[in-house]
């Protein structure tokens, strides 16, 4: 029986705002993970590199789920391409608390490439199973990129590689990423397994839409909805480009998001100039992280959500959105046709050409009763996802490698 869990997330704490820097859909999926863990019995601990000098060493999220932010390099954010040089120092500094608190581990399981390669190194320290989740992958995000872009680079990609190599289980958060997986990494079949992540009902549920308007200040005419980062991969230029051709001119974009990487602040001077050019500035209004108790009133305001990601491994934001009742227009890349039934709970869209997303925008704005029947059909979509079952599909898995470690 699984008694403690280590979680390893090198690169960005659970305990920090979705939307900006380096947090987003993992975040999110690690704090709900925790607290559902712990909710079961299990208890939880994840190990996360101090980039704040006045953050606490040990943060008690709920009873059973401790976060531990362990040093690794200067106590302050760093980019991303800076922290492979320091996954041998946070993983020695895990295993250092770990040894110190005296507690016994049943399994670790990291998240993302840099996790992956930290938890490889434990795995050898501490003889534990090791189960990992990439939740994005270099090589698939590579095939999507803005030509703008630079490529993930050798580093990663071969870390991957070794990852998926020497990991116990690689769970992927949709039967895509399975695919992915197994195309681009040549991974086997035998170590890898689905667990897609869960919903907030609780928190995430429809809502009257005129209210949610009054206490979000929105106003004026239909209502577009994009939350994520302010970065290429989300596709925001995209949903820009959209909004300035769809037939109704009164029709707002709301992006709640922050920028993120080291390229976000030019990302988000450009996306801003985009809107200016494209004389709809006035209607593209960008509105930095909210809560995610706000997020969801967010979502309730909005007559559509729209996701022209090039990549995205599962989309949260889509699975969030149909739960509070809301159509979500998207590419239909990575996992999100997974989360959305195509013409049930919102529209897919095959590759990235504005126009086509303002097509499928102009369906559901100008049309009440198709947009009525995607909203019901987003709600009832929505209740195959809950933390419940994922927590007892992740046990499931955690019991097997750890009975019979690959």
């Amino acid at each position: 029986m699984i008694g403690r869990v280590a979680y390893l997330s090198l690169h960005s704490c659970p305990l920090q705002q979705p939307g900006s820097g380096d947090a987003g859909g993992m975040n999110v999926y690690l704090l709900e993970l925790g607290r559902a863990m712990a909710a079961s019995g299990v208890d939880v601990v994840v190990f996360t590199r101090r980039s704040n000098e006045t953050t606490p060493e040990v943060v008690e999220v709920t009873q059973g789920f401790r976060v531990v932010h362990v040093k690794a390099g200067p106590k302050h954010s760093l980019p991303i391409s800076r922290l492979p040089s320091l996954v041998g120092e946070f993983a020695e500094a895990a295993l250092a608390w770990i040894n110190q608190s005296d507690e016994q581990y049943d399994i670790i399981h990291s998240h993302y490439w840099l996790s992956g390669w930290a938890g490889v190194l434990l795995k050898e320290k501490l003889n534990l199973p090791l189960a990992n989740s990439f939740h994005t992958l270099g090589r698939v995000k590579d095939l999507t990129r803005r030509p703008d872009q630079a490529p993930e680079g050798t580093i990663r990609t071969l870390t991957e590689e070794e990852v998926i190599a020497r990991s116990d289980c690689v769970v992927a958060s949709t039967p895509y990423e399975f695919e992915d997986l197994m195309e681009h990494y040549a991974a086997d079949p035998a170590r890898l397994c689905t667990s897609p992540p869960g919903i907030r009902h609780d928190v995430f549920a429809p809502g009257d839409k005129e209210a949610a308007r009054l206490w979000t200040g929105l106003s004026g005419g239909p209502i577009v909805l994009f939350a994520g980062r302010i970065q290429p991969l989300k596709g925001l230029d995209i949903a820009i480009d959209a909004i300035s051709l769809v037939a109704n001119k009164s029709v707002q974009l709301v992006a709640i998001g922050g920028p993120s990487g080291s390229a976000g602040p030019a990302e988000m001077t450009r996306l801003e100039e985009q809107a200016e050019k494209l004389g709809v500035a006035d209607r593209v209004h960008f509105i930095p992280p909210v809560p995610r108790d706000r997020l969801a009133v967010f979502y309730q305001a909005a007559d559509a959500v729209i996701m022209p990601s090039r990549s995205e491994s599962f989309g949260l934001v889509a699975a969030e959105a149909q739960s509070c009742g809301v159509p979500v227009i998207a590419a239909a890349v990575g996992g999100l046709p997974y989360i959305i039934e195509d013409g049930t709970s919102g529209l897919l869209v095959s590759g990235h050409e504005p126009a086509d997303y303002a097509n499928a925008l102009d369906r559901v704005l100008d049309d009440p009763f198709f947009a009525a029947e995607l909203s019901a059909g987003a709600v009832a979509h929505s209740e195959r996802f809950s933390w419940d079952v994922t927590v007892s599909r992740m046990l499931e898995l955690y019991e097997g490698i750890s009975s019979s470690p690959v």
